[in-house]
């Protein structure tokens, strides 16, 4: 994926995280291209990837329209990856990782430190980092050999902001996020580690604690859009549907 086209596909989730798109509303590339001041070629091909990711569907009229989804409907998927990744964790610490796939692994955990381990982090950061944190996950998902964990993995990858790293935090505030991706970065060294030790239990446990970190940034986006506009200002937000008895559990997790 080219750096241009990464950087349009974070600020697309971004807007749609933000509810800059109302359920139904079309969306055109030339438009969308003139709103990121980017070239039409990158924007055509983050909307198959979003397409993808199933936050956005075919429109009857030609192109792509924003799909309906729920807070809920997010956080269940969510959820549901991190005991799958962690499955497949455990797998590999106790089966034994191959030396390629350690190589390839701590290649990753370098070029994350690289990037989270600046004193700020921009746009073009922000992107690079999904990149390398996508990688990670397939890596940890694939190398375990499990067949039928990678599809069921791979369908999960259809669901709204469920994929790896759709919820990365943009939509909070730079120097939050910065922070919440350092967090992320060192669960990912201590997963590595876990697995390296042969440690199956302990490297499941983090792999379903890391999702918490996407499900609290989904969170934040539903209780805090008045700070999820200071990245893009003047967006029309529309509030995401939460299931009954959601805010409860959203504030408990901010809060652990």
């Amino acid at each position: 994926m080219s750096s241009q086209q990464s950087r349009v596909l974070v600020q697309l989730r971004d807007l749609i995280l933000k509810g800059a798109f109302a359920p139904g509303e079309r969306l055109a590339e030339i438009p969308l291209a003139e709103r990121l001041a980017a070239s039409r070629t990158p924007v055509r091909l983050a909307l198959a990837a979003l397409e993808h990711e199933g936050l956005i569907e075919p429109s009857g009229s030609g192109g792509y329209q924003m799909r309906r989804f729920t807070g809920r409907e997010v956080t269940d998927a969510i959820r549901v990856r991190g005991v799958l990744e962690g499955m497949a964790a455990r797998t590999l610490a106790e089966q034994g990782a191959s030396r390629q796939l350690l190589r390839e692994l701590h290649d990753c955990l370098d070029a994350g430190d690289a990037t989270v381990g600046k004193a700020s982090m921009d746009l073009d950061d922000y992107a690079a980092y999904v990149e390398v944190n996508t990688r990670f996950h397939h890596l940890l998902v694939n190398g375990s050999g499990n067949l039928a964990l990678i599809r069921a993995i791979n369908m999960l990858n259809g669901q709204p902001f469920a994929a790896a790293s759709a919820m990365l935090p943009m939509q909070s505030s730079f120097d939050e996020g910065h922070q919440w991706m350092k967090q992320a970065q060192r669960q990912h060294h201590a997963m590595v580690q876990a697995i390296e030790n042969g440690q199956g239990y302990r490297v499941q446990a983090l792999c379903e604690e890391h999702v918490e970190i996407a499900c609290m940034n989904m969170e934040y986006a539903m209780e805090k859009p008045d700070v999820a506009a200071e990245l893009l200002p003047g967006i029309h937000l529309v509030a995401l549907e939460a299931g009954p008895g959601e805010l409860a559990t959203r504030r408990a997790l901010r809060n652990r």
